[in-house]
């Protein structure tokens, strides 16, 4: 009979079996990094996820910027075609009146103390 294992085929199967093994754990750290790379990364995921919400927040800006455009120039149309606003911006910022008109200012007076 033969014996169908020798010294000289364990010794050639050990270091096979820890290369593949250095292999296999090799391919896992890579892995692992290439994972955390794509997590945290420059452009990883929560990069994309930063950057979406500061899209976002911009997207948002630059609409209440057309909009307050958009206000600006109605206002200005009016005062170019509109005397009765320009009127009205006199009357409530400067406090202009009409000739003719007049002007009463009213003042809060305090009540007399009764207790004197």
């Amino acid at each position: 009979m033969k014996k169908t294992s020798t010294n000289a085929d364990q010794t050639s199967s050990l270091p096979r079996r820890r290369r593949s093994r250095v292999v296999r754990y090799l391919v896992v750290a890579v892995g692992c990094v290439l994972i955390v790379d794509a997590l945290v990364g420059d452009r990883g995921f929560l990069a994309m996820l930063k950057a979406r919400q500061q899209y976002r927040t911009l997207e948002s800006s630059l609409e209440r910027s057309r909009a307050e455009n958009a206000r600006l120039r109605e206002q200005a149309r009016e005062l170019r075609e509109d005397p009765n606003a320009i009127e009205a911006i006199a009357r409530r910022e400067l406090g202009l009146i009409r000739p003719g008109e007049k002007l009463f200012i009213i003042k809060e007076v305090k009540p007399a103390d009764s207790e004197r």
